[in-house]
Protein backbone atom coordinates (compact mmCIF):
# COMPACT_ATOMS: atom_id res chain seq x y z
CA UNK A 1 0.00 0.00 0.00
CA UNK A 2 1.60 3.29 -1.09
CA UNK A 3 1.65 6.28 1.35
CA UNK A 4 -1.42 8.09 0.38
CA UNK A 5 -3.40 5.29 0.69
CA UNK A 6 -2.30 4.30 3.76
CA UNK A 7 -3.26 8.10 5.59
CA UNK A 8 -6.60 7.74 4.02
CA UNK A 9 -6.73 4.38 4.81
CA UNK A 10 -5.89 5.20 8.81
CA UNK A 11 -7.29 8.58 9.15
CA UNK A 12 -10.18 6.85 7.60
CA UNK A 13 -10.40 4.57 10.38
CA UNK A 14 -9.66 6.38 13.10
CA UNK A 15 -12.55 8.97 11.87
CA UNK A 16 -15.51 6.25 11.32
CA UNK A 17 -14.95 5.67 15.20
CA UNK A 18 -17.13 9.04 15.71
CA UNK A 19 -19.95 7.80 14.00
CA UNK A 20 -19.65 4.21 15.04
CA UNK A 21 -20.04 5.46 18.83
CA UNK A 22 -22.77 7.30 17.70
CA UNK A 23 -24.48 3.92 16.29
CA UNK A 24 -23.79 2.20 19.62
CA UNK A 25 -25.30 5.32 21.12
CA UNK A 26 -28.65 4.85 19.34
CA UNK A 27 -29.11 1.53 20.00
CA UNK A 28 -27.76 1.09 23.51
CA UNK A 29 -29.76 0.47 26.43
CA UNK A 30 -28.32 -0.54 29.76
CA UNK A 31 -30.68 -1.16 32.98
CA UNK A 32 -30.69 -0.24 35.94
CA UNK A 33 -30.05 2.92 35.25
CA UNK A 34 -27.55 3.33 37.94
CA UNK A 35 -24.79 0.72 35.85
CA UNK A 36 -25.72 2.77 32.89
CA UNK A 37 -24.66 6.17 34.37
CA UNK A 38 -21.52 4.52 35.74
CA UNK A 39 -20.45 2.91 32.36
CA UNK A 40 -21.02 6.49 30.68
CA UNK A 41 -18.59 7.71 32.87
CA UNK A 42 -15.92 5.04 32.06
CA UNK A 43 -16.27 5.33 28.19
CA UNK A 44 -15.75 8.91 28.83
CA UNK A 45 -12.44 8.10 31.36
CA UNK A 46 -11.50 5.30 28.30
CA UNK A 47 -11.59 8.49 26.04
CA UNK A 48 -9.56 10.80 28.16
CA UNK A 49 -6.79 8.33 29.10
CA UNK A 50 -6.33 7.21 24.93
CA UNK A 51 -5.87 11.25 24.73
CA UNK A 52 -3.68 11.29 27.62
CA UNK A 53 -1.64 8.37 25.63
CA UNK A 54 -1.18 9.65 22.50
CA UNK A 55 0.04 13.05 24.42
CA UNK A 56 2.67 11.29 26.43
CA UNK A 57 3.56 8.48 23.96
CA UNK A 58 3.68 9.75 20.78
CA UNK A 59 2.44 13.89 20.54
CA UNK A 60 4.76 15.58 22.59
CA UNK A 61 8.03 13.00 22.02
CA UNK A 62 8.12 13.26 18.51
CA UNK A 63 6.95 17.07 18.59
CA UNK A 64 10.08 18.04 20.74
CA UNK A 65 12.65 17.04 18.12
CA UNK A 66 13.15 20.10 16.37
CA UNK A 67 12.41 22.67 18.71
CA UNK A 68 14.70 23.99 22.18
CA UNK A 69 12.95 23.88 25.27
CA UNK A 70 11.40 27.44 25.56
CA UNK A 71 10.07 27.40 22.13
CA UNK A 72 8.53 24.19 22.43
CA UNK A 73 6.83 24.77 25.39
CA UNK A 74 5.30 28.36 24.14
CA UNK A 75 3.76 26.06 20.99
CA UNK A 76 2.43 23.80 23.50
CA UNK A 77 0.93 26.40 25.45
CA UNK A 78 -0.60 28.30 22.69
CA UNK A 79 -2.76 25.09 21.63
CA UNK A 80 -4.03 25.27 25.07
CA UNK A 81 -4.77 28.98 24.66
CA UNK A 82 -6.32 28.29 21.11
CA UNK A 83 -8.91 25.45 22.40
CA UNK A 84 -9.46 27.81 25.94
CA UNK A 85 -10.30 30.18 22.90
CA UNK A 86 -12.46 27.95 21.06
CA UNK A 87 -14.38 26.83 23.93
CA UNK A 88 -15.32 30.12 24.90
CA UNK A 89 -17.13 31.02 21.85
CA UNK A 90 -18.88 27.46 21.78
CA UNK A 91 -20.17 28.14 25.37
CA UNK A 92 -21.61 31.91 23.89
CA UNK A 93 -23.20 30.20 20.97
CA UNK A 94 -24.73 27.74 22.66
CA UNK A 95 -25.92 25.94 19.77
CA UNK A 96 -25.82 22.26 19.15
CA UNK A 97 -23.25 22.17 16.17
CA UNK A 98 -21.03 22.97 19.48
CA UNK A 99 -20.15 19.48 19.69
CA UNK A 100 -19.74 18.96 16.36
CA UNK A 101 -17.19 21.40 15.96
CA UNK A 102 -15.50 20.58 19.19
CA UNK A 103 -14.58 16.97 18.02
CA UNK A 104 -12.67 18.60 14.89
CA UNK A 105 -10.99 20.71 16.92
CA UNK A 106 -9.05 17.50 18.24
CA UNK A 107 -9.38 15.11 14.98
CA UNK A 108 -8.13 17.90 12.26
CA UNK A 109 -4.95 18.39 14.53
CA UNK A 110 -4.64 15.07 14.55
CA UNK A 111 -5.09 13.93 10.99
CA UNK A 112 -2.55 16.46 10.01
CA UNK A 113 0.24 15.30 12.55
CA UNK A 114 -0.57 11.87 11.15
CA UNK A 115 -0.52 12.55 7.63
CA UNK A 116 2.54 14.93 7.68
CA UNK A 117 4.76 12.41 10.37
CA UNK A 118 3.31 9.24 8.07
CA UNK A 119 5.24 10.55 5.06
CA UNK A 120 8.30 11.23 7.16
CA UNK A 121 8.36 8.16 8.69
CA UNK A 122 8.94 9.34 11.77
CA UNK A 123 6.05 7.90 14.02
CA UNK A 124 4.16 4.64 13.80
CA UNK A 125 0.70 5.47 11.55
CA UNK A 126 -0.69 2.65 12.79
CA UNK A 127 -0.47 3.52 15.93
CA UNK A 128 -1.44 6.68 16.19
CA UNK A 129 -4.44 6.04 13.95
CA UNK A 130 -5.95 3.81 16.33
CA UNK A 131 -4.82 6.18 19.65
CA UNK A 132 -7.07 8.54 17.66
CA UNK A 133 -9.93 6.23 16.64
CA UNK A 134 -9.85 5.09 20.92
CA UNK A 135 -10.52 8.50 21.66
CA UNK A 136 -12.82 8.97 18.70
CA UNK A 137 -15.55 6.22 19.62
CA UNK A 138 -16.29 7.43 23.15
CA UNK A 139 -16.08 10.75 22.14
CA UNK A 140 -18.79 10.10 19.13
CA UNK A 141 -20.72 8.02 21.83
CA UNK A 142 -20.95 10.74 24.54
CA UNK A 143 -21.25 13.71 21.95
CA UNK A 144 -24.46 11.59 19.98
CA UNK A 145 -26.17 11.57 23.66
CA UNK A 146 -25.64 15.13 23.98
CA UNK A 147 -26.97 16.43 20.92
CA UNK A 148 -29.84 13.71 20.70
CA UNK A 149 -30.60 15.58 24.40
CA UNK A 150 -29.86 19.36 23.47
CA UNK A 151 -31.62 19.50 19.76
CA UNK A 152 -34.74 17.99 17.70
CA UNK A 153 -32.08 16.55 15.60
CA UNK A 154 -33.58 12.97 14.29
CA UNK A 155 -30.80 10.31 14.90
CA UNK A 156 -29.96 9.67 11.40
CA UNK A 157 -28.95 13.13 10.75
CA UNK A 158 -26.33 13.28 13.69
CA UNK A 159 -24.59 9.96 12.41
CA UNK A 160 -24.81 11.40 8.78
CA UNK A 161 -22.95 14.81 10.43
CA UNK A 162 -20.32 12.78 12.32
CA UNK A 163 -20.59 10.55 8.91
CA UNK A 164 -19.33 13.63 7.29
CA UNK A 165 -16.70 14.75 9.88
CA UNK A 166 -15.27 11.24 9.57
CA UNK A 167 -14.16 12.52 5.88
CA UNK A 168 -12.21 15.41 7.15
CA UNK A 169 -9.56 13.30 8.23
CA UNK A 170 -8.69 11.99 4.94
CA UNK A 171 -8.92 15.37 3.61
CA UNK A 172 -6.64 16.82 6.37
CA UNK A 173 -3.94 13.78 6.16
CA UNK A 174 -3.74 13.87 2.52
CA UNK A 175 -3.09 18.00 2.71
CA UNK A 176 -0.67 17.23 5.22
CA UNK A 177 1.23 14.58 3.28
CA UNK A 178 1.50 16.85 0.60
CA UNK A 179 2.37 20.24 1.47
CA UNK A 180 3.75 19.71 5.14
CA UNK A 181 6.04 16.70 4.14
CA UNK A 182 9.19 18.78 3.47
CA UNK A 183 8.64 20.91 6.62
CA UNK A 184 8.91 18.40 9.58
CA UNK A 185 9.40 20.79 11.62
CA UNK A 186 5.83 22.39 10.89
CA UNK A 187 4.83 18.54 11.65
CA UNK A 188 6.70 18.78 14.70
CA UNK A 189 4.56 22.03 15.81
CA UNK A 190 1.68 20.66 14.61
CA UNK A 191 2.07 17.81 17.66
CA UNK A 192 2.86 20.07 19.89
CA UNK A 193 0.12 22.71 19.35
CA UNK A 194 -1.99 20.12 19.30
CA UNK A 195 -1.04 18.45 22.95
CA UNK A 196 -1.48 21.60 24.41
CA UNK A 197 -5.13 21.88 23.44
CA UNK A 198 -6.13 18.36 23.64
CA UNK A 199 -4.41 18.32 26.78
CA UNK A 200 -6.73 21.18 27.72
CA UNK A 201 -9.54 19.75 26.50
CA UNK A 202 -8.73 16.74 28.70
CA UNK A 203 -9.02 18.17 31.76
CA UNK A 204 -12.02 20.98 30.62
CA UNK A 205 -14.60 18.49 29.19
CA UNK A 206 -13.59 15.09 29.89
CA UNK A 207 -11.96 14.41 33.48
CA UNK A 208 -15.09 17.25 34.89
CA UNK A 209 -17.86 14.16 33.41
CA UNK A 210 -16.14 11.19 35.04
CA UNK A 211 -15.88 12.00 38.72
CA UNK A 212 -19.02 10.28 40.17
CA UNK A 213 -20.00 10.27 43.91
CA UNK A 214 -18.63 6.85 46.01
CA UNK A 215 -18.04 5.32 42.83
CA UNK A 216 -14.40 4.43 42.06
CA UNK A 217 -14.83 2.18 38.77
CA UNK A 218 -15.22 5.75 36.21
CA UNK A 219 -11.88 6.47 36.49
CA UNK A 220 -9.92 2.72 36.03
CA UNK A 221 -11.17 3.64 32.89
CA UNK A 222 -8.91 6.10 31.80
CA UNK A 223 -5.83 4.19 33.28
CA UNK A 224 -7.28 1.18 30.90
CA UNK A 225 -7.35 3.97 28.25
CA UNK A 226 -3.82 4.95 28.51
CA UNK A 227 -2.78 1.33 29.50
CA UNK A 228 -3.99 0.00 25.67
CA UNK A 229 -2.21 3.14 24.36
CA UNK A 230 0.94 1.93 26.42
CA UNK A 231 0.71 -1.39 25.06
CA UNK A 232 0.56 -0.37 21.62
CA UNK A 233 3.52 2.03 21.57
CA UNK A 234 5.63 -0.89 23.53
CA UNK A 235 4.42 -3.33 20.39
CA UNK A 236 5.09 -0.73 17.64
CA UNK A 237 8.95 0.35 18.74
Amino acid sequence: MTPLYSIVFLTLFAGLAMPLGALIANFERIKPAWLETELMHGITAFGGGALLSAIALVLVPEGVRNFAPLNAALLFLSGGVAFMWLDIQLSKGQTSMSQLVAMLADFIPESLALGAAFALGTINGLLLAALIAMQNLPEGFNAFRELKASSTYRSSTIIFWFVLLALCGPIAGVVAHIWLAAWPVVVSGIMLFASGGILYAVFQDIAPQVALEKHWAPPMGAVMGFALGLVGYMLTR
